[in-house]
């Protein structure tokens, strides 16, 4: 079902995309927030002190 949602691309827009976007394996140095905590309390948690 998902498959049908997502549009087909030919390898030379791929390509595209990929020169002017990059790669997301590239995007692993980008600082990653674990919002599991935030989404489990209705948007509603308190800060934490470390």
């Amino acid at each position: 079902m998902c498959q049908i949602l997502v549009p087909y691309i030919s390898d030379d827009e791929q390509s595209e995309l990929e020169a002017e976007f990059g790669l997301p394996s590239d995007d692993e140095d980008d600082e990653v927030v674990d919002m599991t905590d935030w989404v489990k309390h209705g948007n509603q948690i308190s800060q934490k002190s470390d």
